[in-house]
């Protein structure tokens, strides 16, 4: 038996070639993710410093309701491990995060971060898990969009909670559809794709990048309409507005019932 082969068949053999395949796996790790590129939201900070800011700003605003390191709290706060940056880019710039104490639903508020800080806190948050990304401008420029087919994914997929103009309404159980009239379009694109709340998640196989673009295209265009109609009530819909004037005459005839009574027993004295 030559000596090469003897330590091959040494016991010690086969743990010195696992780690030393987990070594060359770390290595190569290390050497991918060293030469990741600086984060796109701060430009000229390296991503790590960037996450180590977005940790230092979790710590001090987050952690107290989602845990030292995201993991979540049952009965107060999820889990945030692979909600990605978008989630966070959209809960925290829209100022429903952070919260002041823990709710089911947390509505739209002045924002407490500075967009660095948010990217920074996304950043952070997107290193934990992954998730999906913040949209890029490209991804929600309307440039070459058609609000005509958005305006009918927005009737087919959006309006029966958001209404047919984005002007919100109430849901089941007490929960609550907000208002576009204030979203961004990276907001809604993110919205779309992340689904807070009571809202499902659309990804990309769902709606596509350019369908998503296209529903973007219609909520925007709204805003701009005229209303050709008088009183716009919210712009609610037809059925408020029916209901709304069903309501109008039915007062209007109890009055008159009760003038015409009135009337009446005054003629007969």
């Amino acid at each position: 038996m030559t000596p090469i082969t003897a330590r091959r068949r040494h016991p010690a053999a086969g743990y010195a070639v696992v780690l030393l395949g987990l070594l060359c796996v770390g290595l190569l790790y290390a050497f991918i993710t060293g030469g990741a590129p600086a984060s796109a939201s701060a430009p000229g900070v390296t991503l790590t410093a960037q996450i180590s800011q977005g940790r230092m700003l979790f710590v001090e605003e987050c952690a107290t309701c989602h845990g030292q390191f995201a993991q979540g709290q049952p009965g107060i706060a999820p889990s945030l491990i692979g909600v990605g940056a978008a989630a966070v880019d959209f809960q925290v710039g829209t100022g429903r995060m952070p919260a002041k104490e823990p709710v089911e639903e947390n509505p739209r508020k002045p924002v407490v971060f500075t967009t660095q800080q948010i990217h920074a806190l996304a950043d952070y948050i997107a290193s934990l898990g992954g998730g999906p990304a913040i949209p890029t401008a490209a991804q929600v420029s309307q440039a070459g969009a058609n609000p005509g087919f958005g305006q009918e994914l927005f009737v087919a997929d959006c309006a029966q909670c958001h209404n047919f103009v984005g002007a919100g309404g109430a849901l089941t159980y007490g929960k609550y559809a907000p208002a576009l009239t204030k979203s961004t379009p990276t907001q809604i694109y993110e919205a779309m794709l992340t689904g807070p709340e009571a809202m499902p998640v659309f990804n990309d196989t769902t709606i596509t990048p350019q369908e998503k673009r296209d529903v973007i295209a219609y909520v925007v265009q709204t805003r701009a309409e005229p209303n050709p109609g008088g009183f716009s009530l919210g712009r609610v819909g037809p059925v408020t507005e029916g209901l709304v004037v069903f309501l109008g005459l039915l007062l209007f005839m109890v009055f008159m019932a009760m003038w015409l009574t009135a009337k009446h027993g005054t003629s007969h004295e």
